[in-house]
């Protein structure tokens, strides 16, 4: 469609004023360009290199956090044996009813066999080639492999009617009551876990998407930190809402040393910015003013900084209503300086289009000041978007118009100029135009109400 207005179809890297980012490595490349044998693009040393941080939450929400030297560990896991089996692996889940149900069908079957032991069941005589009239405890028992058979029997309520216990043994009746019994317990206990680790919110956190990188750039004229988070599944999020932690070493005045000191950062909890509506992916906005930790970090001082920023989304699944949490993080190394992301929602005829391919993908934009904003607030320096060159088209809506519909015919698409005869001015032909600014010279330069021309919306 750009090609029939005389746009040409071409990466969105065409207008001058913005690059291009689109994976982790290229985010890499553009904060390493220019940048070999230790200088700089002007030919300056370096400031010093960054010291290498463990991550404290990993990019897939795990907590890289090990607990060591705890006393009375395994009594305090087996105090809450239900919430110790809902967090253990499946396959040593599995392992443990298995061995439960096992130990539980030979514990019992040991029980009858010693049974009819003691009663004589198992070495009953035989009489005149015919059994002995001598009633058993229990019926067709005559080893340890029938008892244990019996034992399966009445835990699964099997049932098969071969072996029975008789009237000859309370003893017996007792040990099938009680072993129906622990049958019970076992059975809800394995159905209860199970269902209780398939319910669980925690996977409905994989498909809860954060941007690879968090952006610095200029927003409604204020530096703003940025990232970007979505939903994969049409399933919503109820009571969406989030928040962010700053974590780096601190020294206190008296000269403590906390090697994970947790700031918030202000992501609209006085307005309700933080409460979101995920339908599709949003920009989650930190404006960096006076009460931010990052008001006094600029560029230069964000290439040497050493914290981590752990985002969090929360909410309420939609299926279950039990509140699921998602989790990442971006180091000061995964902060793009001067970056925007690239737009991900376009209007169709009658709906509107989510392209993730374009979800982790930033763009650099030029003029964004390298200063921190309290050097910006102290200089009360304004910071104004410069306008474009007559030749630049804005980026966001060079996006919107690739992703238009192009079936349209080409008489509708076109710029049609007409009125005008040629005795009295010539025929107009359809133009290319590369900006509003061409479009609003050509308008002062015609009547009015002789021209006919499509709108930017229109378009």
């Amino acid at each position: 469609m750009l090609a029939r207005h005389g746009w040409s179809r071409r990466q969105p890297s065409a207008g001058p004023g913005y690059s291009i980012v689109s994976t982790e490595e290229d985010g890499h490349k553009v904060s390493t360009l220019g940048s070999m044998n230790g200088h700089s693009r002007n030919g300056k040393g370096h400031a010093p290199r960054r010291k290498h941080r463990n991550r404290f939450v990993k990019k897939n929400g795990q907590c890289n956090v090990y607990f060591a030297n705890l006393s009375n560990k395994s009594q305090r896991y087996m105090a809450d044996i239900f919430t110790t089996c809902v967090d253990t692996r499946w396959r040593y889940m599995l392992m443990i009813f298995s061995a439960a149900f096992l130990v539980s069908w030979l514990f019992f079957g040991f029980l009858f066999w010693c049974i009819a032991f003691f009663h004589g069941d198992l070495n009953a005589p035989v009489v005149g080639g015919s059994p002995s009239l001598l009633k058993p405890c229990i019926m067709h028992v005559n080893s340890f492999l029938g008892a244990f058979l019996f034992s399966v029997e009445t835990q699964t309520t099997i049932g098969y009617g071969f072996r029975c216990v008789t009237e000859e043994c309370p003893l017996a009746i007792m040990a099938v009551v009680v072993q129906s019994i622990v049958g019970c317990v076992i059975d809800s206990f394995m159905i209860g876990t199970i269902m209780a680790k398939m319910a669980r919110p925690k996977k409905r956190a994989q498909t809860l998407l954060f941007s690879h990188h968090a952006v610095i750039s200029v927003r409604d004229g204020k530096l703003c930190l940025m990232w970007r988070v979505g939903n994969l599944r049409r399933s919503h999020i109820v009571e969406a809402h989030v928040r962010a932690q700053l974590i780096k070493p601190y020294m206190t005045e008296e000269g403590e040393y906390l090697p994970l000191d947790q700031r918030d950062l202000n992501v609209g909890y006085d307005v309700g910015l933080d409460r979101i509506f995920l339908v599709s992916p949003i920009i989650i906005v930190h404006e960096i003013d006076e009460e931010s930790p990052l008001y006094g970090i600029g560029k230069e001082e964000l290439e040497t900084e050493n914290f981590e920023i752990v985002v969090i989304l929360e909410g309420m699944v939609e299926a279950t209503a039990m509140t699921t949490q998602a989790r990442s993080s971006y180091l000061a190394s995964e902060i793009l300086w001067g970056h925007r992301f690239e737009p991900v929602v376009f209007e169709e005829k009658n709906h509107y289009k989510v392209d993730y391919s374009r979800f982790h993908k930033t763009y650099e934009v030029a003029g964004t000041p390298c200063c921190s904003a309290r050097e910006l607030q102290e200089s009360k320096m304004t910071i104004l978007p410069s306008p474009p060159p007559p030749s630049a088209f804005c980026y966001e809506n060079e996006l919107a118009l690739v992703s238009q519909d192009e079936d349209e015919d080409d008489d509708e698409v076109g710029v049609v100029l007409g009125g005008s005869t040629k005795e009295e001015g010539g025929v107009i032909q359809m133009m290319d135009f590369g900006s509003h600014l061409d479009l609003e010279r050509l308008q002062a330069t015609l009547p009015l109400d002789t021209i006919s021309y499509r709108r930017e919306s229109a378009i």
